[in-house]
């Protein structure tokens, strides 16, 4: 029998046993893994225990696609009686706050309880539920907050009719199926997997994007131009930008938010590093030296935070959040359509970073071969004090690994910056403080949506045979797949075989295609798959460009 709903975030327990069995993959054996494990919770604290029903394989269906490379699509779980629809009405982000505009999804006890008094004073009868979240690499399990939800429906329509009743007593809300808690081991889902085995595989693994960074097209799309085998979502991107460390072929496209998981492909995917990565980028200018904040963004605006130089509220990184800074340098390349435009200032140059042009405005293209920098706030007034026409500017970047190594740039060298870390090792460890992926405060709303609830995820790793690993999981389809938290993709992947495993863009992103079958799961967006900042292709020995 699977926990009560709602009870304690799901760890998809052996996951192992059932997705190996399906993929014939042999589990990674266990060398130490890096991070030292969390201390373990108090019993007050600690997660309910496991389910003693299991996720099982319904069904499975592989194909070759090309020598070396096998798709397996794999239906896990079920849905069964349990699995209901309800009304999850949301609390005040204050103890004051009204509940007609409340926004958070939990809180604290004693503001649940007030809701759930409230509601019940309304002539309604609330339950108040405990929501548990994990032990982590770098957080140990404990509970997260409380929620507030009203009946057990059997289908959205009767859940949504509760909802209009709901509302009208002067409350938020909305309809939730608790089968997407994050609850439930053997929640359905349906898994879609890549494995790639580059001892037979004459291809290679590359990263595209549309057109231009700022440019976005689907997945079918760029994989069709591409003459691609397979393709799979990868980084996630905001205001045009792919966030995170990008460097593609040896150019570096994006800045890194400091200290988040990446990896790095060389030899066309042969070779597939996991680690943390940073970024220093600074320009020497009439003897003066400044940091770059950023590579191809907007200035001012650092989605996922961990920027450098001053970034408010936090240099850290915050996952989804977008952090802000008055005074920014931001480099733009060619692979940049359209710069934006504004106040402040801007220098063109030329391939050998000469200055051929300083404007008091931004929004200049930049030169093919070339770049521009922009500057807004007090760097803006240094950028026009130091830089001359006809000078040159000295323009250093250096990428760094975990141990603080420099990473050579090489053309053979491209690097994704995405997390959390699933596998390290062989061993489950995701590191959700060091990535941003936890909030901090009473308003848990992210973390609990984005966290612990089941999702579509989209992941990529590397088994111990040194196979590739691109795997998508689809979710928010009630009784077709309902996704996975956090917690419960790391242990699919390692129940794949992963001895390193990362978690990718997800939600509306996820999407996985091959030539043969175009696109082989369901988006979740209504309008189906999304435009995206940029891809994983693998392509066959002779890549369509």
């Amino acid at each position: 029998m699977r926990q009560p709903p709602h009870a304690a975030v799901s760890s998809v327990a052996v996951l192992a046993v059932c997705a190996l069995a399906a993929l014939g993959a042999a589990p990674a054996t266990g060398a130490a893994g890096r991070p030292n494990p969390a201390p373990a919770p108090s019993p007050v604290e600690a997660a309910a225990p496991e389910p003693s029903t299991l996720p099982f394989p319904e069904s499975r269906r592989s194909t070759v696609i090309a020598p070396g490379v096998t798709q397996t699509s794999i239906v896990l779980g079920r849905t069964d009686a349990d699995d209901v629809w309800t009304v999850h009405v949301n609390q005040p982000t204050t103890a004051d706050g009204p509940y007609s505009r409340a926004t958070a999804a939990l809180g604290p006890e004693e503001r649940a309880e007030r809701v759930a008094a409230a509601l019940r004073a309304k002539g309604l009868e609330p339950r108040v539920e405990r929501v548990l979240v994990p032990a982590f690499a770098d957080r140990p399990a404990g509970t997260l907050g409380w929620t507030v939800r009203i009946g057990r429906y059997a289908d959205q329509g009767a859940a949504a009719s509760a909802l209009a009743q709901v509302r009208a007593a002067g409350f938020a809300g909305d309809t939730r199926y608790t089968a997407q808690d994050g609850t439930d081991a053997d929640a359905l889902q349906r898994v879609f997997v890549l494995r790639v085995d580059f001892k037979r595989f004459t291809g290679r693994l590359a990263s595209d994007f549309g057109p231009s960074i700022d440019v976005h097209e689907k997945l079918p799309d760029l994989a069709a131009a591409a003459g691609a085998l397979a393709g799979i979502n990868a980084q996630w991107f905001a205001a045009g930008a792919p966030l995170g460390l990008y460097v593609k072929n040896g150019r570096l496209l994006s800045s890194a938010t400091q200290g988040r998981g990446g990896f790095r492909i060389t030899n066309g995917g042969r070779q597939l590093d996991v680690d943390t990565y940073t970024a220093r980028i600074t320009v020497d200018a009439g003897g003066s030296t400044r940091e770059i904040d950023g590579v191809n963004r907007i200035p001012g605006e650092i989605w996922n935070c961990g920027g450098v130089g001053g970034d408010r509220p936090t240099q850290h990184p915050r996952h989804d959040f977008k952090c802000t800074d008055e005074s920014e340098l931001v480099r733009f390349t060619p692979e940049w359509n359209t710069p934006p435009t504004g106040a402040g200032a801007e220098v063109v140059l030329d391939r050998d970073d000469r200055v051929t042009a300083v404007h008091r405005t931004r929004g200049a293209k930049p030169p093919a071969g070339g770049s521009t920098l922009q500057a807004i706030g007090e760097s803006a007034a240094w950028l026009v004090a130091h830089a001359r026409t006809g000078a040159r500017l000295g323009i250093t970047q250096r990428v760094l690994d975990g141990a603080g190594l420099e990473v050579p740039l090489t053309p053979d060298t491209t690097i994704l910056q995405v997390g959390p870390t699933l596998v390290r090792d062989g061993r489950i460890a995701v590191n959700a403080l060091a990535d941003g992926i936890i909030r901090e405060g009473d308003d848990q709303t992210f973390t609990y949506n984005w966290v612990v609830r089941g999702n579509p995820r989209s992941m990529l790793g590397v088994d111990a045979q040194g196979r590739l690993l691109l795997v998508v999981v689809d979710g928010r389809r009630a009784g077709w797949s309902e996704g996975l938290g956090v917690a419960a993709a790391a242990k699919l992947m390692k129940s794949l075989g992963a001895r390193e495993a990362l978690n990718l863009d997800g939600g509306g992103s996820s999407v996985m295609v091959t030539a043969g079958s175009g696109i082989l799961n369901r988006p979740s967006d209504p309008t189906g798959p999304r435009s995206l900042g940029n891809v994983l292709l693998l392509h066959g020995a002779s890549p369509g460009r």
